[in-house]
């Protein structure tokens, strides 16, 4: 028969309440009174009931991430490597994390969360793939629920999140682009909703500002995030009476759908075309050629957001609530004359 609470309360000569509330880390039992029980309940072999104490504690010990994609499975590595992060993380806290995918900006979307938060399903969430207008950032503020996000939004909210300035990382990229002689340089945009997308094409129109090179709209095709989308979209930049030599694909599964796209029109990449991405997934370093790209700490990210997320679920202060990263820009042969 397993140990029970019980039995360790009298070999301590002490009440239940007192051992359940030293067990559960609770500020009235003294440390010394609370390392005693840990050590008995050890030697005797005892395991809380989790169930019981998340009741007590009225808490799930859950935190919740809802994959913003209307993609199946695991199509974009940005989501396998930030679930690794996140999943790796909660663990170490000693903490569930319950995941799950909805359609951005659609009713199904909406019923998601609201069911999770209406029925306290996790403690709190973390946020991705933000929006410059964000029903999420709103919701859960008003809600007075925790969450975490990576990445930011236009709208005057203050919240945890970690960003990463995308707009210097691609004036950098341009700056790369130009030295190796290129001055028609395109760009394959995301949903123009997306934050990341805004601060992304800030950088591109900087970019070539700074370049003294004149912004022209026919270089910028609408993507979607996609290999497909990047194929598409190179597709119709190539077939201009005047291509660009140089694309930037806002994200690296677009680049790689722009590779395919080059590799079918016979364009030898490096040479004749630079391509390039940002996110840094592990695959670019095999494309062929090797994709240069803009690498952000996808997975060091998630981690960190896990940390912030149980600090506010335990009521702690956040050191660093706001952090803003820079990526880092990995040259490879995609963009090498």
């Amino acid at each position: 028969m397993p140990i029970t609470i019980r039995e360790v309360a009298k070999q301590l000569n002490l009440s239940i309440t007192t051992v359940s509330r030293a067990l559960d880390g609770y500020s009235d039992v003294s440390e010394e009174t609370r390392q005693r029980v840990i050590k008995v309940a050890k030697e005797m072999g005892y395991t809380p009931s989790r169930n019981a104490r998340q009741l007590r504690r009225q808490r799930t010990d859950t935190i919740g991430y809802i994959m913003p994609t209307s993609q199946p499975r695991f199509a974009d590595p940005f989501f396998s490597e930030f679930i690794a992060g996140l999943g790796d993380e909660a663990s170490a806290q000693n903490l569930d994390l319950l995941i799950t995918r909805a359609p951005p900006n659609q009713e199904g979307e909406q019923v998601v969360y609201q069911r999770w938060i209406q029925g306290r399903r996790v403690d709190g969430i973390v946020l991705s793939r933000l929006r410059q207008d964000d029903w999420r950032v709103h919701y859960l503020h008003e809600s007075g629920f925790p969450f975490v996000a990576f990445g930011r939004t236009n709208i005057p909210i203050e919240f945890p999140h970690i960003g990463v300035d995308g707009a210097s990382g691609i004036r950098r990229l341009i700056a790369h682009l130009v030295e190796q002689g290129h001055q028609r340089i395109a760009f394959v945009s995301a949903p123009s909703d997306l934050t990341l997308q805004a601060d992304r094409f800030r950088g591109y129109r900087e970019g070539l500002a700074e370049a003294g090179i004149i912004f022209d709209e026919r270089f910028i095709a609408e993507g979607n995030l996609t290999r497909d989308g990047g194929y598409l979209a190179a597709k119709k930049l190539m077939a201009l009476p005047s291509p660009p030599t140089a694309i930037i694909g806002v994200n690296d599964l677009t680049a790689i759908g722009i590779l395919r796209a080059a590799r079918e029109l016979g364009i030898s990449v490096g040479s004749d075309l630079a391509v390039a991405g940002f996110d840094g997934i592990d695959d670019t370093e095999h494309t062929a050629p090797p994709l240069t790209t803009l690498k952000q700490p996808v997975y060091d990210c998630a981690r960190r957001l896990v940390r912030m997320l149980a600090a506010l679920t335990n009521n702690e202060p956040l050191q660093e609530p706001q952090v803003l990263l820079f990526p880092e820009l990995i040259i490879r042969d995609s963009t090498i004359r």
